[in-house]
């Protein structure tokens, strides 16, 4: 494992952070609208809606920040994908469970619930595409490019300073 963090450390914590604040703003605005709409079974039933939106998007982004702890392993790329896969599957497996075990409640408003979850799937679209847009990341980063030996010290002002000037330049094309 590395203690350096990949470049989508910063975004993933920072997209964990907002999905929190807005899921909970969610909650609260979701609770009265649900109380309102249909008493008190409409209020559980918009903050479960928000609840498991909330809890099942936020494991995608903390499974991909524990999966790139083995950044820069050999192993990093199947044990990324093993730890984002499992936890997407898993999550499916529940959703179907909580699914199941809810339908069907007295205390539960199914439109409520149903509204509270899409609602708050797309608020946390939102949010990504929000913290995306905004964050500076490189268009490539996590990269050490090659170094030629045979050019030396690229901070001479005399050698590399204007293309074709150098006393190592062959003339090619540079790509």
């Amino acid at each position: 494992m590395t203690p350096n963090p990949v470049s989508s450390t910063p975004i993933l914590r920072t997209v964990l952070v907002w999905a929190g604040v807005v899921a909970a703003g969610l909650a609260l605005i979701g609770g009265v609208v649900g109380y309102l709409v249909a008493g008190p079974t409409g209020m559980w039933s918009a903050l479960l809606g928000v609840l498991v939106a909330a809890a099942f998007l936020g494991i995608t982004v903390i499974s991909i920040l524990i999966a790139n702890r083995w950044y820069g392993d050999p192993l990093y790329v199947p044990v990324f994908f093993g730890i984002v896969l499992g936890g997407w599957i898993l999550k499916f497996i529940v959703f179907l469970a909580i699914l199941f075990l809810i339908r069907g409640q007295p205390w539960l408003d199914a439109r409520v619930f149903f509204v509270a979850l899409v609602v708050s799937v797309l608020a946390s679209l939102a949010v990504d595409v929000i913290v995306l847009l905004r964050m500076r990341v490189p268009h490539v980063s996590d990269v050490s490019l090659p170094t030629d030996p045979d050019e030396g010290d690229r901070t001479d002002p005399d050698r590399g300073a204007r293309p074709g000037s150098g006393p190592t330049d062959s003339g090619a094309p540079r790509v």
